[in-house]
């Protein structure tokens, strides 16, 4: 079950990684957002980026075999790097229209797959 809730854990937090990162790109559209200075913007994404640790760090802690959970830090760190590249894509296809997902992306994205695979690979 601990692996379970990490792996919810880690979802909640790449959602809210990629739209502290990435959001304030969307949103320049709006005419509010477009006159704050960068390091206002920098301030919005810190406050979306602590929820991302609010939920990082208990995944990382609930999910590390030295703390009882199923996953060591290999696992743990490919887990989130595929869940990232994953949450990712579909914010981009999702609010970015002009992105296309073109066949190299396609490609990375299953060796990352494989990726995941060989880590866990015994």
């Amino acid at each position: 079950m601990r692996g379970v809730y990490t792996i919810m854990l880690l979802v909640v937090s790449n959602v809210f990684m990629t739209f502290a990162w990435y959001s304030h790109l969307r949103l320049q559209s709006y005419s509010w957002f477009s006159k704050l200075s960068l390091p206002l913007v920098v301030l919005f994404s810190w406050g979306i980026a602590l929820m991302e640790y609010s939920f990082m760090v208990p995944a990382n802690r609930i999910g590390y075999e030295g703390n009882g959970g199923p996953f060591n830090l290999w696992q743990l760190k490919v887990i989130q790097e595929f869940l990232s590249l994953s949450i990712f894509t579909l914010f981009t296809l999702i609010f970015f229209k002009g992105e296309t997902l073109t066949w190299n992306k396609v490609v990375g994205f299953a060796l990352l797959v494989l990726a995941v695979y060989f880590i866990f690979k015994k």
